[in-house]
C-alpha cells in the first residue's frame, strides 16, 4: 500500500498518542486496584471504564499498525473494525453507568450496589449486538480515519454513512449528552450546599466536607463530559467526510480526538485518586489539631429542600 510521507508521520503521531493513552489507562487501572479502592462499587465502574479506554486504546494502535502493512481490505482490518466499536460501547455504556450510580447517589440519595451485575452484563452483552449487525449486512470497511463503518462504493456509501449514525454517533451523543447533564446537576447541588453555608457563615469544616466531597466528585464526574466534548469533533468529521472535499486539518482534529478519549478517562481517575489522597490527608491534621474526629454525615435544609452528604460504606 503507497502512503505519502505526511500520511506516514501522521499515522507515527497517532501511534504515540493512543500508546500513551493505553499508558494512562494501565496506569489508572494499577492504581485503583494497588490502593484497594476498587472494594467500593463508584470505584469499579471507574475501572470497568479504564479497562475497557486500554482497549480501544490498543485496538486503535493496531488497527494504525495493520492499516500502513496490510491491505485495507484484509479481514483483519474486518475483525478489528468490530472490536472497536464493540471497545466504544463498551466505554460509553459503563461511562452512562458511573455518571448514573453518582446521580443516584448524590442526588436520589440511592446506593444501587446490588445493580453491579446488571451495570457489566448491559456494558459487556449490548456492544457484542450492536457490533455485529455490520458484520450481518457487510459494512464494515476503510474509512479515512481506519477500520469502521465505511462503504468506498459510493452506491452502498449512504447506507453505511446511515448505519453508522445509527449504531454509534446519535446514541453515543444523546447518551452522553444526558450524562452531562447530570452530572452537571449533581455539579450544582455541591456547589449549592457550599454557598448555602457560607451565606449561614457555618465553620469552616462543616463547608470542608462538601469542598472535599466536590473535588473528589468532579473528576469522576468530567467522565462523560470530557467524552461528550471530544466526541463532537469526530461527529462533525463523520458528516463532512461524506462531502467530495475532506479538510485534512478536521481529520487530524478528529483522530487527535479519538486519542484522548481513552487519555481523558485514565488522566481523571490519576486526578480524582490524588485529591482523594490529598483531602484525606488535610482531614487528618485538622482532625488532629482539632482534638476532634471527623464526621461523617452532614444535612444542611434550606426552606422547602435539603443539602445531603455522607461517605457510604460501599458507592
Amino acid at each position: 500500500m503507497n502512503i505519502s510521507s505526511s500520511e506516514s508521520d501522521s499515522a507515527r503521531i497517532f501511534c504515540l498518542l493512543n500508546g500513551l493513552s493505553a499508558l494512562v489507562c494501565l496506569l489508572a487501572a494499577i492504581l485503583v486496584i494497588a490502593l484497594k479502592l476498587h472494594s467500593k462499587l463508584v470505584y469499579r465502574l471507574a475501572l470497568y471504564q479504564v479497562l475497557s479506554s486500554f482497549l480501544f486504546a490498543v485496538l486503535e494502535t493496531l488497527e494504525i499498525i495493520s492499516f500502513y502493512m496490510n491491505s485495507p481490505l484484509s479481514p483483519l482490518c474486518h475483525a478489528l473494525a468490530y472490536l472497536i466499536l464493540y471497545s466504544q460501547w463498551m466505554k460509553l455504556l459503563f461511562t452512562m453507568w458511573v455518571a448514573f450510580h453518582l446521580f443516584c447517589y448524590a442526588v436520589l440519595h440511592k446506593n444501587l450496589k446490588k445493580f453491579e451485575v446488571l451495570y457489566i452484563a448491559t456494558s459487556l452483552l449490548i456492544p457484542a449486538l450492536i457490533a455485529a449487525v455490520p458484520l450481518v449486512t457487510h459494512t464494515y470497511g476503510v474509512s479515512p480515519l481506519g477500520c469502521f463503518i465505511y462503504s468506498a462504493n459510493s452506491t452502498d456509501q449512504h447506507i453505511a454513512f446511515i448505519e453508522r449514525f445509527t449504531l454509534w454517533d446519535a446514541p453515543a451523543m444523546i447518551i452522553l449528552l444526558a450524562a452531562s447533564v447530570a452530572m452537571i446537576v449533581v455539579i450544582t447541588k455541591f456547589a449549592r450546599a457550599i454557598s448555602c453555608r457560607r451565606f449561614k457563615y457555618e465553620p469552616i469544616s462543616e463547608g470542608d466536607q462538601y469542598w472535599n466531597a466536590l473535588s473528589q466528585l468532579i473528576p469522576l464526574a468530567a467522565f462523560p463530559v470530557l467524552f461528550f466534548l471530544f466526541l463532537i469533533p469526530v461527529f462533525v468529521y463523520g458528516f463532512s467526510a461524506q462531502l467530495p472535499t475532506l479538510s485534512m486539518g478536521m481529520k487530524l482534529t478528529a483522530a487527535v480526538s479519538i486519542s484522548m478519549w481513552g487519555m481523558s478517562s485514565g488522566t481523571m481517575v490519576i486526578v480524582h485518586i490524588t485529591v482523594a489522597r490529598l483531602c484525606t490527608y488535610r482531614r487528618r491534621n485538622v482532625n488532629a489539631k482539632n482534638f476532634k474526629p471527623s464526621t461523617p454525615h452532614h444535612s444542611y435544609s434550606h426552606g422547602n429542600s435539603t443539602t445531603h452528604f455522607s461517605a457510604p460504606n460501599d458507592t
